[in-house]
């Protein structure tokens, strides 16, 4: 079977176990790298390796797997010695190559993780545990299985690094028998899956080299033909510029032997998955790929770097805009190198990449590279990996606070993937302080990525010391200023304004809680308001008792409930006054929020005094809403809600931006119109249902239209009369309760978007 720590165990499509080794293809069967073998593997690097520990280990799960195979027909138990033997190919230490050689014997033999504790230590016990997939548990879908095992590993992984090293040789030696499997739905989800997940994570942790083979042996699967035409034309090309090519390596060659530099000079074919996505994601042809053609230039100190990269430069015109510097400023996974584009021999754009011995191995082996002897015991040295600009725990810190902000298994994986797939922008707090953030990230993911609670409170940010829209990308080497108000304030839209799954994460837990607030707050407040039309004081009813009786467990859960629109105050007063009779009465006197009301319910300390106020009809901001001003000719200042599409015209002028803020009258003493966006199924009764719900929810339909109708399915806007936000959401959680209704969104959020 596969192994993984994602997918749901699929006995028909994956590697299957149990089966009686067949004698038919015994030629064609790999050789299998022996007990002994494995051991001198290690001890070639690991002199004081416990060999009669991987001993044990090899045999047990000899042993343990017995007569079952792979696909391939090969014994089965030459799977977790390739996995411990690619273990030992980056020299990680005995425990975790001991948990490859164990990694399957709880999935596939009577074996539990309690035997492998006993036997082999709880070290080993939990790195096993930590790459077995939750097969005892029943899941609704085949994602949702991924989702949940994705979220388990991630959580091993954070505690210990060498779950994932496990996991990923595992995922490698798979791929690389992948096409020995039968059915082809099973081979293109294994090859999703580790295009989407596994070689990302990879890359996350430095390990380019098993990356970029898991992402070609996945291409070759994906889409085969696109893999073959570019091998084709990358064939064709080396052997036409071969002479170019020989020249430009002996000039690289001759130019370090003119400048005393010692260096070791190859050649680098770039992987066609790469090419792939870069043609892809460029709409470029083949030749204009500036990095078709590369060199490493490899030597011994970090001062030689940038001599070689001076003297190329003087051999060489660079091509501008192509110059990157990974050593003063190292990629997260401690990734580091000089890399320049220049026009070298015959005019042939060529790439090179400028680095030490020490960095090329890590450039290969990321975290891999730092396990070695530190005080006489062989381990991960945590000191060199950072001292290389590569912090582990740092790295998947990201994926563990997507779970401690109480992220769902789905909602966890599409923000961990969002986390895997960006390259980076390198931006810098006032004190000097870097933060490495996804590329597209805006002020609102480096506030998080500074804390969670410096997110929680951003009001606005400066940029470079000046004052800019939440919606600006960052760009590399930006000074990022966050301002901040006094307490945590989620606004409604604020998710659009984020890339990484942290923030986005973060923000959706802060707007979850102060939902359950706000409706808790507003279910209270219709319920004293029935018991006061009623005749009842709120203070004489006992409304623990009351919520037992309407059928809640407490009165906490009962007060949500009417404030989400899940039931009415009127169906909790039948339920605890049988014989109650709802009247509700319209309160005439409260100010209708428009144009000519706005100086009353509007305010702001940069208004100008008279100056005239419209209310923008393009988001028909309402009491609740952080709202912002816009300074527009001829019209005075028009009033915005601050996720107003809209207001994307005015990022680059933000003199004209007025800060401005809700008065109380307009709290408490008006009447504002909400517009809201509802598809529904096309039936009979349809409409009676909404206005039955935005009625039960307090609300007043002044407008309906109908924007589309279908047989199916029918388009409806409506503009509701509203005290505030508050309201307004209330109403549309009623209208999503609704059986009928597919969708129903406040109309600002799409105005925009047709």
């Amino acid at each position: 079977m596969d192994g993984s720590a994602l997918s749901a165990q699929d006995k028909g499509a994956g590697e299957e176990a149990g089966k009686t080794v067949s004698t038919e293809n015994q030629a064609d069967l790999q050789p299998v790298l022996s007990r002994e073998g494995l051991i001198a593997k290690v001890r070639a690097y690991h002199p004081r390796v416990k060999s009669e520990l991987l001993g044990a280990a090899y045999d047990f799960a000899k042993l343990h797997h017995g007569t079952q195979t792979r696909d391939s027909g090969d014994a089965y138990y030459s799977h977790p010695v390739e996995v411990a033997s690619l273990l030992a190919d980056v020299r990680l230490d005995e425990v975790t190559i001991v948990a490859g050689l164990l990694h399957d014997v709880v999935e596939d033999t009577g074996i539990d993780i309690g035997d492998i504790e006993v036997r082999f230590g709880a070290d080993v016990a939990e790195l096993v545990d930590g790459v077995t997939k939750l097969d005892a548990l029943k899941f609704t879908s085949q994602e949702l299985a991924q989702a949940e095992n994705f979220q388990k590993f991630i959580l091993a992984t954070t505690s210990d690094l060498r779950v994932l090293l496990v996991k990923l040789a595992d995922r490698l030696h798979n791929m690389r028998t992948l096409h020995f499997r039968k059915k082809a739905s099973s081979r293109e989800r294994t090859a999703r899956e580790t295009m989407d997940i596994y070689a990302p994570l990879a890359r996350r942790v430095g390990l380019y080299s098993l990356a970029a083979e898991m992402e070609d042996l996945a291409f070759e699967e994906l889409n085969p033909e696109a893999r073959r035409a570019i091998l084709y034309r990358q064939e064709e090309l080396e052997r036409d510029n071969a002479d170019d090519l020989e020249r430009i390596h002996s000039d690289l060659d001759q130019l370090m032997a003119i400048s005393g530099i010692k260096a070791r000079i190859k050649g680098r074919r770039k992987q066609p998955y790469s090419l792939w996505r870069k043609l892809e994601r460029k709409s470029i042809s083949f030749r204009d790929v500036a990095d078709l053609f590369a060199f490493r230039i490899i030597v011994d100190e970090v001062e030689d770097c940038y001599r070689v990269l001076g003297e190329v430069h003087t051999l060489w015109a660079c091509i501008p805009d192509r110059f990157r510097d990974y050593i003063s400023v190292p990629k997260p996974n401690g990734y580091a190198s000089l890399h320049t584009t220049v026009r070298a021999s015959g005019n042939r754009r060529v790439e090179l990449q400028i680095r030490t011995r020490a960095m090329d191995r890590t450039a290969e082996f990321g975290v891999a590279a730092h396990w070695g002897y530190k005080n006489k015991s062989y381990g991960f040295d945590v000191e060199s990996a950072r001292a290389a600009g590569l912090d582990p725990a740092a790295n998947l810190e990201a994926f563990a606070e997507l779970i401690q902000d109480g992220a769902d298994a789905s909602e966890f994986m599409e923000h961990a993937k969002l986390e895997m797939y960006r390259e980076h922008v390198f931006a810098f707090s006032p004190k000097g302080k870097l933060i490495i953030l996804p590329a597209g990230a805006m002020p609102l993911d480096f506030a998080y990525a500074v804390h969670s609670a410096v997110g929680d409170t951003t009001i606005g940010a400066r940029i470079n010391g000046e004052v800019k829209s939440l919606r600006r990308p960052l760009k590399n080497g930006d000074v990022v200023e966050i301002l901040r108000g006094k307490q945590a304030a989620p606004v409604v839209g604020w998710e659009a304004m984020t890339i990484t799954g942290r923030a986005r994460s973060a923000i959706r837990r802060l707007v979850r809680e102060r939902d359950q607030l706000d409706f808790v707050r507003l279910g209270e407040g219709l319920i004293n308001q029935a018991l006061r039309r009623a005749g009842i004081d709120p203070v004489d009813v006992k409304m623990n008792h009351t919520a037992k009786l309407a059928g809640f467990a407490n009165r906490q859960e009962m007060a949500e409930a009417v404030g989400r629109g899940r039931v009415s105050s009127a169906d909790v007063m039948e339920a605890a006054f049988p014989g109650y009779r709802n009247e509700r009465s319209d309160d005439d006197n409260k100010l209708k929020l428009d144009s000519r009301h706005a100086p009353m319910l509007v305010s702001g300390e940069d208004l100008t005094p008279g100056v005239t106020l419209h209310l923008g009809q393009c988001c028909c901001p309402l009491p609740g809403d952080r709202i912002i001003g816009v300074q527009e000719r001829d019209k005075g200042v028009v009033v915005h809600i601050a996720s107003c599409p809209r207001l994307a015209e005015y990022d680059d002028r933000p003199e004209l931006w007025v800060d401005l803020r809700w008065t109380e009258l307009a709290k408490t003493g008006a009447v504002a119109v909400g517009r809201i966006r509802i598809n529904a199924a096309n039936e009979k009764g349809v409409l009676a249902k909404l206005c039955s719900a935005v009625a039960q929810a307090n609300g007043n339909i002044i407008k309906i239209s109908t924007e589309e109708r279908r047989t199916d399915f029918i388009e409806l806007i409506m503009e509701i009369e509203v005290e505030d936000l508050k309201r307004l959401t209330q109403i549309l959680a009623a209208l999503r309760s609704l059986a009928v209704v597919d969708r129903a969104v406040r109309d600002q959020e799409d105005e925009y978007e047709q």
